[in-house]
């Protein structure tokens, strides 16, 4: 007597869509069967032709909490996730205060956290100017590696390290480090302007290719795996391809804004679009949309960054003022799956994308698939059903988004985290630990 079935005729099973049933007992999947296949259990549910798919994994959210918790917080951030098919986040050190730079700025950080997750969380540690000798502790207490910036963060707590720097750090501790690929002596300072093209002027693509190149070149002296976070500029594909047939350990990943938002098409004074690196022009995205087809670039993750709607600067519309970051953790899948149908996608790619090589980063075994093992992490989506986005009704704390407006195909029904029906009555998630 297993404890639940769920059929579907359009069950994601690693790279093909077919028709299934998922068995679960107790928090793991234990068999993957035929649509038809007879099982005892306690609840049987039909999708019908509605998808069911692993729940996707999101190694790119800044939660704030503690310190900016008006920004967002687990709570609410969580809550989103769930509502948008993601069954677990890793939450990015910096922004909240303390920033993830030692295990006692973890701790409190899991303090602020516990009782209120409602998809499983872990947590990425920070490398920062002066902390190398942190990082074996904190790597050690569970976090999935080390984010770094190579340019100004935003927050004054989260400085960025050198290139010196960030090969001292690639060298105390064998860890993945995640790096946010901006070099600051391409970078111009921003005017106060209403013009998307002012503020787009001052981040040009070679800030990221000089950047990544430093990167690189970091991870070939030292041996390490560096991650290349949130890819915007098309113009770096080669110097990745070219490290990875070297033999360098680098991967990248890029986000559903990047390959769905238009520069040409973002009105003065939309500081909802802002971000750092920014949206680019549609000749990029679909530079990126073959990258990520080729599997150079591996993952779509949200880098959800919210903050409070006057940090944005909407009363004045000035690019320069306003706080870059996107908010779309709830909106990722439909979002991307828009898109990539239109480009002829399946939507087991989007699955490959979004749950199974994010986890795979990760060293989430146990997420980002449905196979007997996987925690019964699950979702319902009926990938034909449309909605317009209405910022209003979206679980994130403050309802600014650049996805306002739009119509989405890809509506998540149901999900399931290790084999209960998530709810925003009962906060479930678990925290999770790196895996040796």
């Amino acid at each position: 007597m297993a404890d639940l079935v769920i059929r579907s005729r359009r069950t994601v099973v690693g790279d093909r869509e077919h028709p299934a049933t998922v068995v679960v007992d107790g928090e793991r999947i234990v068999a993957v069967a035929g649509y038809d296949a007879a099982f005892d259990a306690d609840e049987q549910i039909d999708l019908g032709d509605t998808a069911l798919l692993p729940g996707l994994v999101d190694t790119h959210v800044h939660v704030n909490e503690p310190g900016r918790t008006e920004w967002e917080g687990f709570a609410s951030a969580t809550k989103a996730a769930a509502a948008g098919g993601v069954t677990t986040i890793v939450d990015m050190p910096l922004n909240s205060l303390p920033p993830t730079i030692d295990v006692d700025a973890l701790r409190v950080k899991q303090a602020a956290a516990k009782g209120q997750i409602h998809v499983d969380v872990g947590f990425w540690g920070g490398a920062v100017p002066g902390n190398a000798a942190s990082l074996p502790a904190l790597h050690e207490a569970g976090v999935f590696g080390f984010k770094a910036f190579l340019a100004d963060s935003g927050v004054p707590e989260f400085p960025p390290v050198s290139a010196a720097g960030l090969r001292t750090a690639l060298e105390t501790v064998d860890a993945l480090f995640v790096v946010h690929a901006e070099d600051p002596g391409h970078l111009h300072e921003a005017a106060s302007s209403a013009a998307y093209a002012d503020f787009l002027a001052t981040r040009p693509p070679s800030a990221e290719n000089a950047a990544i190149a430093t990167a690189i070149e970091a991870a070939r002296e030292t041996g390490a795996r560096i991650h290349i976070l949130h890819l915007s500029a098309a113009s770096a594909l080669p110097l990745i391809a070219e490290a990875k047939a070297a033999g360098v350990r680098v991967t990248a990943e890029t986000c559903p804004h990047y390959l769905t938002l238009d520069a040409d098409r973002i009105p003065d004074g939309a500081t909802e679009f802002k971000c750092c690196p920014p949206i680019r022009d549609a000749a990029n995205a679909d530079q990126l949309w073959r990258a990520l087809a080729d599997g150079l670039i591996t993952c779509v993750v949200s880098d959800h960054s919210p903050c409070t709607p006057e940090l944005k600067r909407r009363d004045t519309g000035d690019f320069a003022a306003a706080w870059g970051g996107i908010a779309s953790v709830q909106l990722g899948l439909p979002v991307i799956w828009t898109a990539a149908r239109d480009r002829g996608h399946r939507l087991a790619d989007v699955v490959d994308w979004m749950a199974r090589r994010p986890a795979g980063l990760a060293g989430l075994s146990r997420k980002g698939r449905i196979e007997p093992g996987a925690d019964a992490d699950l979702v319902a989506f009926d990938p034909e059903e449309t909605f317009v986005v209405d910022a209003r009704l979206l679980h994130h704390k403050n309802p600014v988004t650049p996805y306002a407006g739009r119509k989405l195909h890809g509506v998540v029904r149901t999900t399931w985290l290790r084999g209960r029906r998530v709810t925003n009555d009962a906060a479930a998630g678990r925290f999770l630990t790196r895996e040796a």
